[in-house]
């Protein structure tokens, strides 16, 4: 970064237009050292499309994007990208590697490795490094269409970190996951955001039940346009969520995770529906179900 007080991301008044169509409109968003932002909308919200703007992968159609203290129009977007790690499940690895080979793919951002390219002694100690941290050491020699999907997730995690960037971008990281996948991949995510501390990251995700527990600010959009944007307790309430996807949903808050409930159809009212709840359930007790969810 040019300098260490600019945010690593400003997205000011962007519109994005495909084929005139309005992608996205009127979208502000600062992201800092530090923070981990979680983007949530529907489907066709604009998530993806604002994650690539991100990314360096496109141009706002008007407005301005500043990645790393680079306006994008005004800088080598290839060179760029080399700063920015991005996990994307769909990231078509050449399946001939190995999980060492992947994540070493993540020094040259080839999805296959170059020709006569030789890592160094620092990418080799830092792919080592990698693949520990995010818990995947004794696979390390196994072919990529050995893994399972969680496995996979955690070697483009790794993959993406190779650069050392200063910005993270995960684009729907759990998708296809089974439950205990998702849980090691999310913790996983805690980990390197704790051990990183500069680190900035944006996630993009459909369900909060897949935000992990270090996330700190979100945005919620909803036809291309912001709905809400700030730190993530204020923002993820039930009722700017219920807006965000045109439905009643209850959101809960458990052990520093999130869940969603729509409420059930033909009930207009429940007697237990009450804002959001940020603590724990009593587990110790047992529960006594309402007549009115018979």
């Amino acid at each position: 970064m040019a300098d260490p007080h600019t945010p690593v991301l400003r997205v000011t008044g962007v519109d994005f237009v495909r084929e005139r169509r309005e992608i996205l409109a009127g979208i502000d968003l600062t992201v800092r050292a530090g923070e981990h932002w979680a983007l949530l909308g529907a489907n066709g919200a604009g998530k993806s499309t604002l994650l690539s703007l991100c990314g360096a992968v496109q141009h706002p159609t008007r407005g301005t994007v500043e990645v790393l203290g680079y306006q994008l129009g005004r800088v080598d977007m290839r060179e760029l990208r080399g700063w920015i790690g991005h996990v994307d499940p769909r990231q078509p690895l050449d399946v001939r590697l190995t999980v060492e080979q992947a994540v070493l793919t993540g020094a040259t951002g080839t999805n296959g490795l170059i020709p006569r390219w030789k890592p160094t002694a620092e990418e080799l100690r830092r792919a080592d490094e990698l693949i520990g941290l995010l818990g995947i050491a004794a696979l390390r020699n196994a072919g990529l269409t050995t893994l399972s999907q969680g496995e996979r997730g955690r070697t483009l995690v790794a993959r993406a970190l190779m650069p050392e960037p200063h910005l993270l971008l995960l684009d729907e990281p759990s998708t296809g996951l089974d439950l205990a996948a998702r849980e090691r991949l999310l913790t996983a995510i805690d980990t390197l955001r704790a051990e990183h501390a500069e680190l900035a990251s944006v996630l993009v995700t459909h369900h909060l039940e897949e935000l992990p527990a270090s996330t700190t600010h979100a945005m919620l959009l909803a036809g291309g346009a912001t709905l809400s944007s700030g730190p993530v307790d204020t923002v993820l309430t039930s009722e700017n969520v219920s807006a965000c996807f045109d439905h009643p949903v209850l959101i809960t808050r458990s052990l520093r995770r999130w869940g969603a409930q729509a409420q059930p159809a033909g009930h207009t009212e429940l007697p237990d529906w009450q804002a959001d709840q940020l603590a724990a359930p009593d587990l110790g007790r047992p529960h006594r179900p309402n007549p009115t969810h018979r």
